[in-house]
Parts: structure tokens; C-alpha cells; sequence
């Protein structure tokens, strides 16, 4: 056990503002040594051994060994274009990630101006005072000035037991980025930044690389994979232009170069990273912070969610409404006076809390006798106890001893939960069977119900255990905590979803199902308490837990048991925690979720996702921003290996038919240029779509890259160069010179760019079923690659060197004709899929790799 003394805030005022400012600005913030952006030399080092870049640069030197000067400046003049375009992506992700990071960086609770403020943790100056509660992280080094702290110094030490703090002892000195563990206390910053013990040994906390997310990592293996075959292709390619089609060593070699980069889906990981970063940022928006940003693609994935009742589901503004003893009954609402015989609970139920509490039960408990109490001699704020007894898995109460004199003689005040107070007071069977149904009377309409007891007790030293203690049985306390108005709602949409909430909470099971019937969330009229749970075994708890939603009376070790299980039991599940206890259980989901306002450091660290403002709507609002990045990334997928199939069968097939050659490396590149955005961009900015909660959840392993996705992509993209293929022959069967030929292909090909757009946006609609104005970026992209068009046919060096010429009024006929047959082809396709059941979402939302 260990002595509690809360610090005497209101006696200290701390900095004022103008002086911590002054501070901040002379010593800088208060930050160790971290990562930082990448610098403009190393994203362009990154450029220069990308694949793509690299062929540019052989195919512009090829050009120039065969004195085509123009096309090779043209092709070089690109790799500055591609620089600057990759500048632009990396400022725009890195923007995002430097967003998150700040509003992930460690907050303090300060005095300044003799208020409470809590800052970024960087604000912290020397000479702040500190106010420290349990399952904080320490912000700066400091000193223990009042209270009495356990803190926790692993970081430093590699020793796990917590050390005790005392002010005004040696043991006093406070490290930064450690925890408190128990206690609460006042302490003043000695030290900051580099300036602290974990700053001089060179920890670098501050911010951390983040790890390749799953998608990420399936996406290299695709990019490696097709690399290697398009190398493999393209050399075989090269060998048929040399040897078979008696072509020169070196346009044989331009040409495999062409059918590499045609090849190449080098924006894959462009799409990841852009999308998982701003689709964080995103949901920063909705009062979600993202810490690990791989989170984001498990949100559309969960099937479970977790939740805790207190601040979650209900409001967390706690207040006392009513008091009842075993023969009266007090109501707070409306009352003029609380009359004498309501007293003593009151006294003890204050003795029995700390005079500074964290907990908002504790505080309401506070607030309430203040209010009714204050100038009776009920009230004992100079009182402190010599010692006390904190909550434990075996009794759910805790119990307070004060000094009465100079003597041995001890005041006990206790309370908890009505069973174990109840257990604790020794009573007889039909008194405490009558306690018992008032506070389940009270719990069944929504109240969470304390019990409060007294004692005394003489001695030194003091019993191991609160059983060893005679108490007496004072009284019922009944708190109020309405549900947030927003809550029903989320519920119901979760549902819609095919989401399951269950609810775990330490309060009385009449209490939760009273909530749980309140906010809509369950049909199912069963409870499972956390001492009916130590009896059962896995197996039988696994199958308990499939016609149970409402879980009370929990120890987080039994939400750590709850968690694996349904993870077991194949569920996705995210949860909600908030105290130093839940972080196991948080760390053990596959998305932890914790409260930012009430939430504890040690539980926000553990966590993936934090709540900024600890409601359940903004959860469902993340799983719908979850499931609307992961449709967004799959579309931009399908476009992408769509949009190839006909770039690599222009480059490849007419040179094995002995046609003139169609694509070169020049116009592939301007194509790269206008699909990088179609990608990064008008994707990344697609609405949600209409049914996006109204679908069941997609498998954890299912992945953009499946091949349903995939093949439906490639039959896309394989159809559209068939006819441009179709098309091409046919004008060179009809005598039209190959100038020509090629400029009717090339506009119907970027225009068709643009129709492959609009048929992965929403393939459960008609391509032009849905307005541009949803997506802002749709109608630019369209003037974008009207211009490029233009500029590539309309300015004769640019005319020149991709072998274009303007067109005849034939060529502008026959390029409208297979824009208008690729519509029609892309249109049959989708109400084909649809007629067979195979809508491009659905065929990934249970697919695996």
C-alpha cells in the first residue's frame, strides 16, 4: 500500500502566460532529438534510382546516340517534371504526417496563471508546475515539490518496479518520458528538451519513423514482381525487334525501353502513401487522431467494436442525483436542503476521495458535498490519510485511513461497488440481500450505484487486507450520467453496417443494460459479469460471447481475455480504453482506441487511434472515413492497372504485326503524367459512396490487389485496346498514313484515360450517372488533359517530336467513334459484372491476396 497526499494547487499559481512565452522563445521547444522530414537532396536521390526515372534517362541518351535531339531534350526536360511532381507529393504527405504528429505529441497539465491548462507537451518551459496524475507521462525533468508519486523510470533504469517520489527527500527528482504509475502530485520543471536525462543519453522519442503498412508491403512485392517480369518481357521484346524484325540495336532497345515503362505501375506506391497519410489527416478531421497510420486501413475492416459505457457511450459529466439509505431516500434534483440523516454518507463518501480527484465520479462526489456541506463540521479538508487501500481485482472498493489525535486510533472511510462494500461490512444475509435489490433497483434505471461505509480501527501497523478491518454500512450513493444525444444514431449505423458493439464496463450489470436498452445497443436481453466470466473456460466463454453484447462488472485483465478471444474467434475488433490497465488490451486489438480528454498517456501511447474528443460518433464517423480510403485505394488500383493495359498493348503489339509503331517512350511519358494525378489525386479526393454503411465489413486480409480486383481491371483495359487496335489497322487498311493513324490513336487514348476514370469511380453506376461536382477534381483533370491533348497536337515542336500531325477532319471522326464505342464498352462491361453478381467492390470486400 502506499500514502496518497494530494498537493496543494490552490496555493500555487505557476507561470504566467507572457512569461512562459518568454521562456519557449529564449529556450526553445521542449522536444528531443527526433526524425525529421526528409530533406529536398534525399527526396530527390530517391527519384533519381526510381525505375521509371532511370528509363528515362537511358531512352533520352538513346536519342541522342541516334540524333534525335529534340526528343531526347523533350525526354530529359522530363525528368525535371518528374522531380517536381514527386517534390509536390512528398511536401503534400509529409504536410499531413507533421499534422498528425503534433497533435499526437505528449500533452502536460500545468499551473499557469492559477489555472489548470493542459499544453502540448513541447510548450513546457523550466519553472512550470507540473500537476501529475496517475498514468501520466512525465513532459520534462522536474521536481517532486507535493503529493507523493509512483513512477515508473524502465526508460531509463531498465529496472520495471516503480520508484516512490517524495518531496523534500532525495527521492524527489522526476525524469521526462516516464510514467506514473500510482499518486498524484505537483511538480516544478528543473530541465527540457536535451536538457533532460533522457536527452543527454540521446533518446530520440519525440517522433518516430512510421513501419510500411500492410498494403504497402503487398504493394512492393506487386511493383517487385511486375518489374521483373517487365524486364523479362521487354528483353524478350528487344530480341524480337532485332533478331526477327531486323531492326537497329539501338531502336530495338528504345523500344523495349517504351514497353518497360508502359509496364511499370510505379504509381502503386504512390497511391499508398498519399492515401494512407491524407486519409489520416482526414480523420484527424473528425476529432480522430491517427498514431500508426497503418490503423487506417484496419478501420474499414472491423466487425467488433468494444466500447466502454463512462464518457464514451454516456457523457461522462457525472453527478450525484441520488442518496439512500437503508430507510430514506434523498433526490438531488429540485431539493432545497440535505437534511441531517444524509450527513454522515455524504462525510464518509468524501473522506473516502481524494481532495484533488482525477476519476469524474470522485469529482462529482467532491462537488456534491461541497456544495451541501460546506460550513458544517462534516467537512474535512485538513484531514490526511495515513495510508489507504486501493482498488483491487478481489475487492472492488477502496478504503482511506486518517490519524484521529496523537493516539493509534484510526478513522476508516470506504466505498465501491454496493456488493463489495456490503461484503466488507459483515452484515447478515436478508439486510445485505435488502441492499443489494435497492442498489439494483437503482442501477436498473440507469444510475451507477456506490456503497459507503465507516470504521475504526487502533494500531500501528496496518492488516494486509480491508477484510480485517469492521465496518459499518452507511449508505447508497446514486450517479447520473446521460447518454450523449449523438449515440443512438452511431448505433443504429453501426448496425447498418454489420458492426457489433458490445459494451464492456466495470459498473453494475442493471446499470449497463439500463444504458445499453437507452442508446439502441443490443436486442439481446443476457449480461455476462466479470466474476461469471473467471468461471467459464475459453471454448465455452467463445461461444457466450457470440449472444452476449452487454459485458459489466469487467477487470481489464478480463477485457484483455475478451479482446483475444473475439479476435479468435474471427473477429476484427477495435476497443476503447482509458486507463493505465486498458493498455494491454488496447495493444492486443486490431485497432486500440483511446480517449484523448479523460484518457491516460500510458493508454493513448498504446493505442492506434485517439479519441480528441472521447465520443462514439466520431469513432463511426473514422470507420466510415476507414472504409472510404480503402474503396478510394481500390479504385485508384483497378484505374491504374486498367489504364496500362492498352499503354502496353500499343507498345508491343504493332511492332509484332510489323506496323508502325504507335507509342513511343515520349508518349508514355506524357500519359505518366496525366495518370500520376488521375491517381494521387481525383481518387484520393472520390466521396464516399452512398452505401458505404450499409455493407458488412470487408475481411482483414482482403487487399486492393486481389485478383478479383485486378481481373476486372485488366478484361477493362484489355477491351479498350482491342479496339484501338481495331481501329488502327483499319485506318492503315484504308491507306491512312501512319502520322495520321497514330494522332487519331493517341487522342482516343487520352480522352479514353478520362473514360476510365469515370468507370472506377462508381462501377455500381453508370459512367455518367454521377455529377462532377462531387468531386471537385474531376472537371480539372478533364480540362487538364483537354490542354495536354491540345498542346501535344497544336505546338509543332511537340507535334514534331511524338510524330503526330494535325489531324483531318477523318482522323477527329474515326478518334469520336472509338471514344464512343470504348463508353459503350466500359458501360457493358460494368452492367455484366453486375448481372453476374461481380461489382468490382464487392469482389474484393472478402477477397485475400
Amino acid at each position: 500500500m502506499n500514502v496518497t497526499r494530494p498537493p496543494s494547487i490552490g496555493n500555487l499559481r505557476g507561470l504566467d502566460a507572457g512569461e512562459a512565452a518568454r521562456r519557449l522563445a529564449a529556450n526553445g521547444p521542449n522536444m528531443l532529438p527526433g526524425s525529421s522530414p526528409k530533406s529536398l537532396l534525399k527526396i530527390v536521390a530517391g527519384v533519381l534510382v526510381e525505375p521509371m526515372f532511370l528509363m528515362l534517362l537511358v531512352a533520352g541518351g538513346l536519342y541522342l546516340a541516334l540524333g534525335d535531339t529534340a526528343e531526347a531534350i523533350f525526354l530529359l526536360t522530363f525528368v525535371f517534371v518528374v522531380i517536381g511532381i514527386t517534390l509536390a507529393q512528398e511536401r503534400k504527405t509529409q504536410r499531413a504526417l507533421e499534422s498528425l504528429r503534433d497533435l499526437s505529441a505528449p500533452r502536460a497539465l500545468v499551473m499557469r496563471d492559477g489555472e489548470e491548462v493542459r499544453i502540448p507537451g513541447r510548450d513546457v518551459v523550466v519553472g512550470d508546475l507540473l500537476v501529475l496524475h496517475e498514468g501520466d507521462r512525465i513532459a520534462a525533468d522536474a521536481t517532486l515539490i507535493d503529493g507523493q508519486l509512483d513512477a515508473n523510470e524502465s526508460l531509463l533504469t531498465g529496472e520495471a518496479v516503480p520508484m516512490t517520489k517524495l518531496p523534500g527527500t532525495g527521492e524527489n527528482r522526476l525524469f521526462a518520458s516516464t510514467l506514473v504509475t500510482r499518486g498524484i502530485g505537483l511538480a516544478e520543471v528543473t530541465a527540457t528538451a536535451t536538457a533532460t536525462a533522457v536527452g543527454k543519453i540521446g533518446e530520440a522519442l519525440a517522433a518516430t519513423e512510421e513501419p510500411p503498412s500492410g498494403l504497402q508491403q503487398a504493394s512492393r512485392r506487386l511493383v517487385r514482381n511486375l518489374t521483373i517480369g517487365g524486364l523479362t518481357l521487354a528483353t524478350l521484346y528487344f530480341l524480337i525487334n532485332w533478331l526477327w524484325n531486323a531492326q537497329g540495336l539501338l531502336e530495338s532497345l528504345l523500344a523495349s525501353i517504351a514497353l518497360t515503362m508502359a509496364i511499370l505501375p510505379e504509381e502503386i506506391p504512390v497511391i499508398l502513401t498519399v492515401f494512407l497519410a491524407i486519409g489520416a489527416w482526414r480523420i484527424s478531421q473528425r476529432k480522430v487522431l491517427t498514431r500508426r497510420v497503418p490503423a487506417v486501413e484496419a478501420l474499414g475492416a472491423i466487425s467488433v467494436l468494444a466500447v466502454d459505457k463512462t464518457g464514451t457511450l454516456t457523457e461522462n459529466r457525472m453527478q450525484v442525483a441520488e442518496l439512500h439509505l437503508e430507510d430514506a431516500t434523498f433526490v438531488h434534483e429540485g431539493a432545497d436542503e440535505l437534511v441531517e440523516t444524509f450527513h454522515e454518507v455524504v462525510e464518509f463518501a468524501m473522506l473516502a476521495t481524494p481532495a484533488d480527484p482525477f476519476d469524474p465520479m470522485e469529482k462529482a462526489i467532491q462537488k456534491f458535498g461541497l456544495h451541501w456541506l460546506t460550513g458544517t463540521e462534516h467537512v474535512h479538508a485538513e484531514w490526511s490519510p495515513d495510508f489507504e487501500y486501493g482498488l483491487s481485482p478481489d475487492i472492488l472498493a477502496m478504503t482511506r485511513v486518517f490519524p484521529i489525535g496523537a493516539s493509534s486510533q484510526h478513522m476508516l472511510a470506504t466505498k465501491g461497488a454496493p456488493e463489495a462494500v456490503v461484503d466488507l461490512c459483515h452484515l447478515d444475509s436478508a439486510r445485505a440481500q435488502g441492499i443489494l435489490d435497492q442498489a439494483e433497483s437503482m442501477a436498473a434505471r440507469g444510475l451507477r450505484v456506490l456503497g459507503v461505509a465507516r470504521g475504526r480501527w487502533q494500531g500501528k501497523t496496518p492488516p494486509r487486507s480491508q477484510h480485517d478491518f469492521d465496518f459499518q454500512f452507511l449508505g447508497l450513493l446514486g450517479f447520473v450520467d446521460p447518454p450523449r444525444p449523438d449515440v443512438p444514431a452511431a448505433i443504429a449505423e453501426c448496425r447498418a453496417a454489420g458492426i457489433r458493439i458490445i459494451m464492456l464496463t466495470g459498473d453494475h450489470p442493471a446499470t449497463a443494460m439500463a444504458i445499453a436498452d437507452e442508446v439502441g445497443l443490443s436486442e439481446r436481453p443476457d449480461v455476462i459479469t466479470g466474476a461469471e466470466i473467471d468461471t467459464l473456460d475459453d471454448q465455452t466463454l467463445r461461444e457466450r460471447l457470440r449472444h452476449v453484447d452487454v459485458c459489466a462488472r469487467l477487470q481489464p485483465v478480463q477485457k484483455l481475455r475478451l479482446v483475444r478471444l473475439l479476435r479468435e474467434d474471427g473477429e476484427v475488433v477495435a476497443m476503447t480504453g482509458d486507463g493505465v490497465n486498458d493498455a494491454p488490451a488496447l495493444k492486443a486489438a486490431d485497432v486500440g482506441i483511446a480517449m484523448g480528454k479523460r484518457g491516460t498517456d500510458v493508454a493513448r501511447e498504446s493505442a492506434a487511434l485517439v479519441l480528441l474528443d472521447d465520443s462514439f460518433a466520431s469513432i463511426v464517423a473514422a470507420i466510415r472515413q476507414g472504409r472510404r480510403i480503402y474503396d478510394n485505394i481500390t479504385k485508384a488500383t483497378r484505374f491504374v492497372f486498367a489504364v496500362h493495359m492498352p499503354i502496353i498493348a500499343l507498345t508491343l503489339i504493332p511492332s509484332l504485326l510489323h506496323w508502325p509503331v504507335i507509342l513511343m517512350p515520349v508518349h508514355i511519358v506524357l500519359l505518366e503524367l496525366l495518370i500520376d494525378p488521375a491517381c494521387s489525386i481525383v481518387f484520393e479526393a472520390e466521396p464516399e459512396a452512398e452505401d458505404i454503411m450499409q455493407r458488412p465489413p470487408r475481411a482483414l486480409i482482403s487487399s486492393p490487389f486481389a485478383a478479383g480486383n485486378i481481373g476486372i481491371a485488366v478484361i477493362q483495359g484489355i477491351g479498350a485496346a482491342i479496339l484501338l487496335l481495331i481501329g488502327y489497322g483499319g485506318m492503315l487498311g484504308l491507306g491512312i498514313d501512319a502520322s495520321q493513324s497514330r494522332t487519331t490513336i493517341f487522342i482516343a487514348l487520352v480522352l479514353g484515360l478520362f473514360a476510365l476514370i469515370l468507370a472506377n469511380r462508381h462501377p455500381d453506376h453508370s459512367l455518367l450517372a454521377h455529377s462532377a461536382l462531387r468531386n471537385r477534381w474531376l472537371r480539372p483533370m478533364f480540362i487538364g488533359i483537354v490542354l495536354v491533348l491540345t498542346l501535344a497536337i497544336g505546338v509543332p515542336y511537340l507535334r514534331d517530336v511524338m510524330g503526330l500531325a494535325l489531324p483531318a477532319w477523318t482522323s477527329l471522326g474515326g478518334a469520336a467513334i472509338l471514344l464512343v464505342v470504348t463508353f459503350f464498352w466500359l458501360e457493358g462491361l460494368r452492367l455484366a459484372l453486375r448481372l453476374f453478381g461481380r461489382s468490382p467492390l464487392s469482389s474484393v470486400s472478402r477477397e485475400a491476396p
